[in-house]
């Protein structure tokens, strides 16, 4: 710990400072919001931002069960056909009405956002057409049975056609069009620093407790805990694995957390013939093929990593390894795939068999501010590879420059992570390993420009699969594949913590999302 963060926790070491307004509630998020645009980009920051500000027709709780939103109601008419009754008397901050126009309008948006970094379109592959039935009914024509709807669509937000219509990005950004019918309205927002929320007294559901929520930006890990201590923020995300235990014994703090919706893995670049400058031989020479497209070496780079010591040493104890995207007991988990056993010996074989046997020199990327201990898992991962030939140098940038890179598919091999927020397989799936494809409306976050026949087929007759039963061993089937050939090599699963202010009770989200909604005063 730095002498500069001693100094602070000593200063703080007194007594919690008292909350500056007793109906004022001040969050700290650990990464920056990057838009207030809700279709702009799916990212977990923003996800959790637009919760305040805007709402879906189904949304999901905190273990990711779907409830009633705008929509009270939904049912399958038919195997392509569902109809959803939308909640009446709801009014945007403006005063206007919701109507199904407003639905309408959100939907054929969401794929037409210019510049999206990584969007919503995946949530809405199934929709064929739109029916506006009347104010306050809508129903959805797919092209195939789709029984995930309902979860898909609570991942859409809803936004006014009448505030919206001709808006970019920066007028939602500016306040103009981020016109929604969530619990707290947009004072200001202010990209990297805070965003500034007021109750919404109309709001359907009940007016929140806080008149005013400050949601603000501190990426820095020492800086977060130090804020909480002093009394400047009332609750923190993302709590330091340094800081854990230490946290956990202070009487004036509480810690709440739950096994997290999100993993941690690492994504070679599949659209990279060979020649690449940050993938050489060591006398620094590019290498004429992609050593990534060979399974042998993807194999031998997985058994080269000790997850156990990810988890316990770099984690501190606040992850699981992990050979799949979702935690025990989801939709879709498959309890019989394990990661593959630490084995550097083996892995130095497998590499001599592809053709490597001295190795080769790779660059590792991954930002070093988004989640917790990214810098230092790349950091350790670099480490592992080295040791088996595979020297590893690490390039780490913060956040807001590693997307608009990534974006432009300038990384060899980066570190990614990713939050399945419907709670199932096939958010993974259609989002992340999916081919990109804009007509059908996949691969959105496949920043590998992977794609695999195998997999798309999976997902578009598992998603078609009414039954159960029978969708669940189809993504264990993907699952088993996945294992397999470990198209992306994955390391953990997060355990999602937050921190609060004694006085404070939060109610924790197995999809990370810090929302003013799950923060009370104790009773």
């Amino acid at each position: 710990m730095s002498r500069t963060l001693h100094v602070l926790l000593a200063g703080a070491a007194i007594a919690l400072a008292p909350a500056a307004h007793a109906q004022t509630l001040t969050l700290a998020s650990a990464a920056p919001v990057t838009s207030m645009d809700p279709h702009f980009h799916n990212l977990g920051p923003n996800n959790a931002m637009m919760m305040h500000v805007f709402d879906r027709l189904v949304e999901r709780d905190g273990r990711a069960r779907p409830h009633p939103a705008l929509a009270v109601s939904w049912r399958a008419i038919n195997d392509r056909l569902w109809e959803f009754k939308l909640r009446e008397g709801v009014t945007w901050h403006d005063g206007g009405p919701f109507t199904a126009e407003d639905v309408a309008f959100s939907f054929a948006r969401v794929p037409n956002v210019p510049n999206s970094p990584g969007g919503f379109q995946g949530f809405l592959r199934a929709i064929e057409r739109v029916e506006v039935v009347d104010a306050h009914t809508l129903r959805l024509h797919t092209r195939q049975p789709h029984p995930l709807m309902p979860l898909d669509i609570a991942s859409v937000s809803i936004i006014a056609r009448h505030a919206a219509e001709g808006a970019a990005t920066e007028d939602f950004n500016s306040g103009r069009a981020a016109i929604g019918t969530g619990p707290y309205r947009l004072v200001s927002y202010r990209l990297g620093d805070r965003t500034e929320l007021e109750r919404n007294p109309a709001y359907f559901g009940g007016a929140e407790p806080w008149a005013r929520v400050n949601y603000r930006i501190i990426t820095n890990d020492g800086a977060r805990t130090a804020a909480l201590l002093a009394g400047d923020v009332d609750l923190i995300e993302q709590v330091p694995t340094s800081d854990l235990a230490r946290l956990r014994r202070d009487q004036r703090v509480t810690i709440s957390s739950i096994p997290s919706l999100r993993t941690v893995y690492l994504v070679p670049d599949y659209g990279r013939e060979g020649n690449d400058p940050q993938i050489t031989d060591h006398a620094g020479n590019p290498l004429p093929a992609n050593p990534f497209r060979d399974v042998r070496v993807r194999r031998a780079l997985s058994m080269a990593i000790n997850r156990q010591a990810l988890a316990e040493q770099v984690m501190e104890g606040a992850a699981t390894p992990t050979a799949q995207w979702l935690p025990e007991g989801a939709f879709g988990y498959d309890p019989s795939v394990r990661p593959r056993p630490f084995d550097p010996d083996g892995a130095r074989r497998l590499l001599a068999e592809a053709g490597y046997p001295d190795g080769f020199r790779v660059t590792l990327t991954g930002p070093n501010d988004r989640w917790p201990n990214d810098g230092r898992l790349t950091q350790a991962v670099a480490q592992m590879w080295t040791r088996i030939g595979v020297r590893t140098q690490v390039q780490a940038f913060p956040w807001t420059g590693f997307v608009p890179r990534r974006m432009r598919f300038e990384f060899a091999v980066q570190l990614a992570a990713w939050g399945s927020s419907t709670g199932e397989a096939s958010n993974f799936l259609a989002n992340v390993v999916a081919t990109r494809d804009r007509a059908r409306l996949t691969g959105a976050n496949n920043n590998a420009r992977f794609s695999d026949p195998v997999f798309d087929d999976l997902l578009a007759r598992a998603s078609a699969t009414m039954d159960d039963e029978r969708r669940e061993a189809m993504w264990h089937e993907a699952v088993a594949r996945y294992a397999e050939t470990e198209p992306y090599i994955q390391l953990i699963q997060y355990v999602n913590t937050w921190a609060a202010r004694r006085g404070f009770t939060h109610d924790p989200r197995m999809d990370e999302r810090t929302i003013a909604m799950g923060v009370r005063r104790a009773q």
